[in-house]
């Protein structure tokens, strides 16, 4: 159960930090070229057009980033739903063992054994069932989460080559934009103007 927490907590901070980036590169320049200005023969270049998108406004925007995040939360509803029902189950039938032994409900040492084993086997099939439960929520989320990110890198590289973008950045990760175009509201139209168009083929 922790560490689906765990997992949960670093996809939500994997959706929060998606890198955008689109660079258009010349293959005669160098970066060191690129950053000055200059091509190989010392001309001046056009300057490049530059934007950047807030990830965090994208995430609570993009209607399948909101679907991703409600079916995680839904996983972990399920684990602690399945896993109260489990824990309910042992510490009834265990309840039963003691109000039996203490009211010397069992006549031999092979009954109490056999209620002992089957405590035990009920304990292991609990465990292994979280753990596959555990497994399946979690892949569930890693497929969701890697989806989005393929989406929301796809559909910017897209909209910065149609745009004319050199480069996309992620506000978050950057100390400072001046002067860069914010994109983040034609981003989010798009993704889900694209998102909506599957969604309403199913």
């Amino acid at each position: 159960m922790n560490s689906f927490k765990r997992a949960a907590k670093a996809s939500v901070l994997l959706l929060c930090s998606l890198l955008f980036v689109q660079c258009a590169s010349d293959g005669n320049k160098t970066s060191a070229e690129a950053a000055a200005g200059t091509d190989t023969k010392g001309k001046a270049n056009v300057e490049m057009k530059i934007a950047y998108v807030d990830g965090d406004s994208l995430m609570s925007g993009y209607n399948f980033a909101k679907d991703v995040n409600e079916a995680m939360l839904r996983g972990q509803s399920k684990l602690e739903s399945a896993q109260r029902q489990k824990a309910n189950e042992l510490q009834r039938f265990y309840g039963e063992i003691d109000r039996k032994y203490k009211n010397n409900g069992y006549l031999t040492q092979e009954s109490f054994d056999a209620d002992q084993q089957k405590y035990q086997k009920m304990q292991n099939d609990a465990a292994a069932y979280m753990s596959n439960l555990e497994r399946s929520v979690q892949n569930e989320l890693m497929m969701n989460t890697q989806q989005l990110n393929d989406s929301v890198n796809k559909f910017i590289s897209e909209y910065a080559k149609k745009n004319g973008y050199s480069i996309v950045l992620r506000k978050e990760a950057t100390w400072y934009i001046g002067n860069v175009d914010d994109v983040t509201s034609d981003v989010i139209k798009g993704l889900n103007e694209r998102y909506n168009k599957v969604d309403s083929k199913k």
